[in-house]
């Protein structure tokens, strides 16, 4: 029998999903077929249902729909719950959909296992405040950081952030009045450093000569990756190794088996 799974999004067509997700099938063994679905807004929910009621293994949720995927399912993992969205369902065996939240998870280990950056006690900086740095706070938190800063150009949107944490690990800065200096820089922002007005660049003394900067934005050229570029001594990544492990979770999830993220990860970037 082959299980039908699927990304769900808009606009979906650039999504890599299904040729990360076959590429685990190949390596497990296992028979499915993974599409891309590109759902009209507003109309989640419905597709999202029929899905599930058609014999649907499970889905994958991109934007924008992750909030509205957090409002369908039945019950929530504490990843997603502290996220407030959802970006995989997975059918229980007492017929609940339950959702969950595999970004944090996929930074997290795209970080420590991939890159050999150490998180543990370290000063964190992550640029943004929206939905993509909610989704990965808490487990970034998990790994035991020293520190995390939120800056973002709207303040109050990094402050409310922040005090939703609830932790006081977390901070949050104007982007303009950073001070300070970190181990690890992650830019969460779809827009990368344009995001805070024309011309703008951070200030090189918040970093050190072994600094690591983080790109979530994968597959594309972004300001911030070329702002660390100019820097020799600094480590820099874009988000594609945290597209591969978020994804790698999922199937987990899906099927309880352990696969070989690094080596799909490998063949992406060749």
């Amino acid at each position: 029998m082959t299980d039908r799974l699927a990304v769900f999004g808009n606009p979906v067509a650039h999504s890599l999903s299904p040729e990360i997700h076959q590429m685990f099938a190949e390596s497990a063994g296992i028979s499915m077929t993974y599409e891309k679905v590109l759902i009209p807004l507003g109309e989640f929910k419905e597709t999202a249902r029929e899905f599930f009621r058609s014999g649907g293994k499970g889905i994958n949720i991109t934007v924008p729909f992750k909030q509205a995927a957090f409002d369908f399912v039945d019950a929530l993992s504490v990843s997603a719950q502290q996220a407030e969205a959802v970006n995989t369902i997975v059918p229980q065996a007492n017929g609940e959909l339950k959702g969950f939240n595999t970004d944090g998870a996929g930074l997290v280990s795209d970080l420590q296992s991939n890159l050999g950056w150490e998180i543990t006690s370290k000063s964190i900086l992550i640029i943004g405040a929206g939905g993509a740095v909610q989704g990965v706070l808490g487990d970034l938190l998990r790994a035991a950081p020293r520190s995390i800063v939120i800056a973002n150009r709207t303040a109050s949107k990094a402050q409310a952030l922040a005090v939703k944490t609830n932790d006081e690990r977390v901070s949050a800065v104007p982007l303009g009045d950073l001070s300070g200096n970190f181990d690890v820089i992650v830019s969460g922002s779809s827009a990368g450093l344009s995001e805070v007005g024309q011309g703008y660049a951070l200030a090189t003394s918040l970093m050190h000569e072994n600094t690591c900067c983080y790109d979530m934005i994968y597959a594309k050229a972004t300001e911030f990756l070329s702002w660390c570029g100019a820097l020799p001594v600094t480590q820099r990544a874009d988000g594609l190794g945290m597209l591969v492990e978020q994804a790698a979770r999922a199937f987990e999830l899906w099927y309880d088996v352990k696969v070989d993220s690094r080596a799909v990860l490998d063949r992406l970037r060749r």
